[in-house]
């Protein structure tokens, strides 16, 4: 394939590109960056192209990279700055106290909802909390596989209406 080709090519792929950045950022100007650094990379890698490899799925993968290495970057690197004539604020010992009392009364609704819900139920739900598979839980419980994955559907129903108070986005359809 031609330089000029490739160009071509990868040009038109561009949108769906940006659709992808958007999807990994959610930021709408890190969106913009990351597929002009993937068109970037690709321009000048445009010899490690093999012949019949799919461009998509290898720019798709040079800009997955690329968030990913981004990413990392970020969070390796997370600077405090201090504007603070003498950098007062980085230079104090104060510790901050944090309220768990919502924490607890969360945690307890949670122990209620769940010791609320039928033995049929709490069993499998628990037993797969703790990481048990299903397969395991079935043969403890001496029952066929698929009403262990029915039980633990319902147990999480029922939890998630139980506990709708603390996410209520629950209660909402979803708009798309």
């Amino acid at each position: 394939m031609t330089q000029f080709e490739f160009n071509h090519k990868a040009k038109e792929l561009y949108k769906p590109l940006r659709n992808f950045a958007l999807k990994l950022t959610r930021n709408l100007e890190d969106a913009t960056d990351l597929p002009q650094e993937t068109m970037l990379k690709a321009f000048s890698n445009h010899d490690k192209f093999r012949e019949g490899t799919n461009l998509k799925a290898w720019l798709y993968t040079i800009m997955k990279n690329i968030f990913i290495n981004n990413y990392r970057r970020q969070m390796n690197s997370q600077i405090v700055t201090d504007d603070t004539e003498n950098q007062y604020y980085i230079n104090s010992h104060s510790q901050r106290t944090v309220n768990l009392g919502d924490r607890k009364m969360i945690l307890k609704d949670i122990q209620k909802a769940i010791s609320s819900l039928s033995h049929n139920l709490r069993i499998p739900f628990v037993m797969a909390f703790e990481g048990y598979k299903y397969e395991e839980i079935a043969q403890h419980m001496k029952v066929p596989l698929g009403t262990v994955k029915i039980r633990i559907h319902n147990a999480r129903k029922k939890l998630k209406t139980a506990l709708s108070d603390y996410n209520p986005r629950f209660d909402r359809p979803m708009a798309y």
